[in-house]
């Protein structure tokens, strides 16, 4: 399963065509969220395993382009993204979910030391 980091989705939202779901619920995704992202509210259902609800969203989710999933940390979209690649999208999670969104673009003290860290460690 591919991940991308939120200064990776950042340059390519201007380059590429990519489609960002946020999976979070409607208020969560009301109250601040990446800018051009779709909301698909199906974080509860699955939290609890339940695909169904995801499956009722495919007809806004396009399938000729990249899909990156949203959620607060990264952990429930990397089962958005799982079922979607089982569909045949070809789908990535935003690793550390709209949390690691934000603190890349507050550029937060937290976001440079890790990714400082992570050129550190490969």
């Amino acid at each position: 399963m591919s991940k991308i980091s939120p200064s990776e989705l950042d340059a390519r939202r201007s380059v590429d065509d990519v489609f960002v779901i946020d999976i979070r619920p409607r208020e969560n995704y009301q109250r601040e969220h990446v800018e051009g992202s779709v909301n698909v509210p199906v974080y509860g259902d699955l939290r609890r395993g339940d695909t169904a609800s995801l499956d009722e969203h495919l007809d806004r989710i396009p399938n000729d382009r990249e899909v990156v999933t949203v959620c607060k940390a990264g952990i429930v979209a990397q089962k958005a993204t799982a079922h979607l690649e089982a569909r045949g999208y070809d789908a990535t999670t935003l690793t550390g979910g709209y949390t690691g969104w934000r603190h890349y673009d507050e550029n937060t003290v937290p976001y440079r030391l890790l990714s400082f860290l992570r050129k550190l460690v490969p």
